[in-house]
This record gives C-alpha cells, sequence and structure tokens, in this order.
C-alpha cells in the first residue's frame, strides 16, 4: 500500500502540474495522499517532514537561488544579455536559426544565468530569428529549451549552475569534477539534440510550413536604448568573471593563505562578483540598476519556493515504508553504483519534476551510502558527481516541469504543439545518455 500511494502521489502529481496548478499547494496535498496510503500521521508527515525538508532546501540553497536571480535580472534589464544574443545572431545568421538561438542560451547558462531568466531574455530574440527564417514558431521552445535546460546546466565542468554544485557537498568534489567524462557527455547529448532540431527545421521548410506570428507577443524595439554597438562586451564579461571566480579564484586563494572556501561559498562570491561587474559595467543605466535588484530579489522567491516544495514532498515519500522498497531497487541495479545513482537521480528527478529537487532527495538518502561504497576513491566520487548532475537533467523535464510550463506559456504553445521537441532533446537523449554513460564508466573506474 505505501508502494501505491507513492506512485499514486507521483501521478497526482504530475497530472496536476500538468494541467497548470501551482505545486505550492499540489506538492502537500500529494504528500498528504502517501502519507494516508503508508499509514503516516497525516500532520506528522505535513508539519513535520514536508515542512522540514522543504524549510531546509531553502536554508541550504537560497543565497545561490536567491544572487542567481539577481545577477540575471541584471543582465536582462540593462540590455546585456539581450546584447550579446544579438551580436551572436549578427555574426552566425538567420541561416542557421536553431543555432542562433541555442547558442546565446548555452553562453547565458554556463555564465550563471537562471533558466528562466533564459527563457524570457530569449524569447524576444527567437522570435525575430525564426520569422527571419521563416520557421514555423512552434518550433522555437524546443530550440531554447536545448540551449536554456541542457548541457550548461549539467555536463559542463565548472559550470555554476545549482544542478552542478549539489553533488559537491556529498562527495567532497568541485564544479570541475570529471572533465573527460563531462566531455564525452556533452558530445553525446548535443550532437544528436543539434541534429534533431535542423531535421526538424528541414523538416518545416520541406513541408512548406511557415512562421505564423504569435497573437500576444508585443516586440519592443530596444534601439530606443540607444545602447552603443559594443554594449555586447556588458555582456560577456560578467559571464566570463561568475566562471573564473568560481573555478580559478578558491584555488588562487587556497594556495595564498590556505583558506578553502566551499563549493556552496565559492557559487556566492561568484555571483556577487558577476552582479557587482554588471552594475560597473552599465552605471550610464544607473536608474535601472536598483529596480533590477529588486525584481530578481522578488522573482527569486518564487524559483527557490518551487522547488522546496517539491523536495518536501519527496521528504515525505523518504520516510514511508514504501521508498525502502525504491532504494532497494535502486541500490541492487545490475552494474556499478554510476547506474544505480543514474536511476535513482532520473525518477526522483521525474518525479518532482525538478533537476534539483530530485537531485536532491536522491543524494541525501542515497549519497552517503555511495560515497562509502567509493571507498575514498577520488576517480569514482567525481564520476558520481557527474553522473549525478547529467541524470537529474533526463526525466526532470517532463510535462509538470515548471521551466517546460513557463516556456509554453511564455512562448504561448501547447504541449501538443512543441512539447515532442522539448521531450527529445532535453529529457530522451539525456535519459539515455545517462544510464549509458554510467553503465561504460561504471566498467572503467
Amino acid at each position: 500500500m505505501s508502494l501505491l500511494g507513492i506512485v499514486l502521489g507521483l501521478v497526482l502529481l504530475m497530472f496536476l502540474a500538468y494541467r497548470g496548478y501551482s505545486i505550492i499547494w499540489v506538492a502537500p496535498v500529494c504528500a498528504v495522499v502517501v502519507a494516508v496510503l503508508s499509514g503516516y500521521a497525516i500532520l506528522d508527515a505535513y508539519i513535520g517532514d514536508y515542512m522540514k525538508g522543504m524549510a531546509d532546501y531553502v536554508f541550504q540553497w537560497f543565497p545561490p537561488f536567491f544572487l542567481g536571480a539577481v545577477y540575471g535580472k541584471v543582465m536582462d534589464m540593462t540590455g546585456s544579455a539581450r546584447s550579446l544574443g544579438n551580436a551572436l545572431v549578427k555574426l552566425i545568421g538567420s541561416r542557421f536559426a536553431v543555432l542562433a538561438v541555442v547558442l546565446p542560451c548555452l553562453l547565458m547558462t554556463f555564465g550563471g544565468i537562471s533558466l528562466f531568466v533564459v527563457v524570457f531574455v530569449i524569447y524576444p530574440m527567437g522570435y525575430s530569428i525564426y520569422r527571419a527564417a521563416d520557421l514555423p514558431r512552434t518550433l522555437l521552445p524546443g530550440a531554447i529549451a536545448t540551449g536554456a535546460f541542457g548541457i550548461t546546466m549539467t555536463a559542463i565542468p565548472g559550470t555554476p549552475q545549482i544542478q552542478n554544485i549539489i553533488p559537491t557537498n556529498y562527495y567532497g568534489t568541485t564544479a570541475m569534477a570529471a572533465p573527460l567524462l563531462s566531455v564525452v557527455a556533452i558530445i553525446v547529448m548535443f550532437v544528436p539534440a543539434y541534429a534533431y532540431l535542423e531535421w526538424r527545421a528541414h523538416s518545416a521548410r520541406k513541408k512548406g510550413l511557415h512562421f505564423v506570428p504569435d497573437p500576444k507577443h508585443v516586440e519592443v524595439n530596444h534601439d530606443d536604448k540607444n545602447l552603443p554597438s559594443w554594449h555586447w562586451v556588458t555582456g560577456i564579461i560578467p559571464v566570463v568573471v561568475v566562471v573564473l571566480m568560481l573555478n580559478v579564484f578558491p584555488l588562487v586563494l587556497e594556495n595564498a593563505t590556505g583558506f578553502v572556501l566551499t563549493s556552496s561559498q565559492a557559487m556566492v562570491v561568484a555571483l556577487l562578483c558577476g552582479i557587482i561587474v554588471a552594475c560597473l559595467l552599465n552605471l550610464n543605466q544607473a536608474k535601472i540598476l536598483l529596480p533590477a535588484i529588486n525584481e530578481g530579489a522578488n522573482g527569486s522567491m518564487g524559483a527557490i519556493m518551487n522547488t522546496a516544495c517539491a523536495v518536501g514532498f519527496g521528504s515525505v515519500v523518504k520516510v514511508v515504508p514504501g521508498f525502502s522498497v525504491l532504494t532497494n531497487i535502486a541500490l541492487n541495479m545490475p552494474g556499478s553504483i554510476l547506474f544505480s545513482e543514474a536511476i535513482a537521480v532520473n525518477l526522483l528527478a521525474g518525479a518532482t519534476g525538478s533537476a534539483s529537487g530530485g537531485m536532491s532527495i536522491a543524494l541525501e538518502a542515497l549519497g552517503p551510502r555511495f560515497a562509502e561504497m567509493a571507498a575514498g576513491n577520488t576517480a569514482t566520487l567525481e564520476a558520481l558527481h557527474r553522473i549525478a548532475s547529467i541524470s537529474s537533467g533526463g526525466l526532470d523535464t517532463l510535462p509538470h516541469n515548471g521551466a517546460v510550463l513557463t516556456l509554453l506559456a511564455v512562448s504561448n504553445c501547447t504541449h501538443k504543439e512543441s512539447y515532442i521537441d522539448i521531450c527529445i532533446t532535453t529529457c530522451i537523449i539525456p535519459l539515455v545518455a545517462s544510464l549509458l554513460l554510467a553503465l561504460v564508466w561504471g566498467v572503467m573506474i
């Protein structure tokens, strides 16, 4: 019955999220379903386990969420991110419309900008690119998702995205963990995803499909800001600063002073520096900076609460008897501990509709056991870090995922029109890649 409760709770969570209901109330309701069918006291489940899991997640990860949202909003409202994107479009051209959308998304997310912010920043630019290329607008969400929800979130070593930072707390690794595995993962995930998007664009042209305007989209003439032609520099420099401060500064500081920054501390320092640099480069827009910081701060609450509520649901799942059955299944999968981890993280990321939330639940329950089984082997610990990160970006983008719902809402497309592209490029391909890499690397280490 407990296992049945978990399954029903997950199905209900996905269904209600798919229908567009807020996870802030959906998650505790589904947690109650799990508790009731497991014979667990409702008040203990909600006030105790659910609230504790949610609060612990906020306590641990609020600074990166808050600073990441502020950084992204400053880059957005000053036009720095848009200027960088426009420069790339001019360099690449509308003929390569897919690449002109995917590449700016990759750069922005690698620079630490929240994928939610990237969706809002890129859509107006992508809209104009796909219109110029005369491609169906319904293909645009797939391209944005491929760039924003994919490899820069999980696979590229050194990325400041939270999905690359969470495993450091369990395995004692750094954001640069397993560089060789990371490079292979990038190739295995990006090449087929990009090839698929280009095939879709080619098929659309062959079928005679054309761009159809979005009746809800009002294009803004950004020339009104009178930004100088070199303003794209203000988009690239903060990105470089964030990456260097996250990956190089901690090493320099440790060698010079002996002081060791944790990954979470390094992430806070990096994002703070990115915000400061972005503000200094846009002092001519001083009136915009404080409102941008304010909007970013307010926006961070929604992002972290959605994820934290998903984690709260997982915290209830974790204490009911059925979870031990799922844990035993994950731990006793054929193959190495890497494959077991890949299965566990994928399942929980899919169940919660959150990459960071699902990975946090999986590693909280199984991370210490995996670390113990690794017996201090650095190569194995780094591989566990990277496989966990890659796996979190697989089943997380099921239809109830918050980022997917946001992307479709912003682009005014339905699941029926555009979800297939999102699913193939950011769900199926990463899922297959994570399981395949876990199997192969499990034999090699």
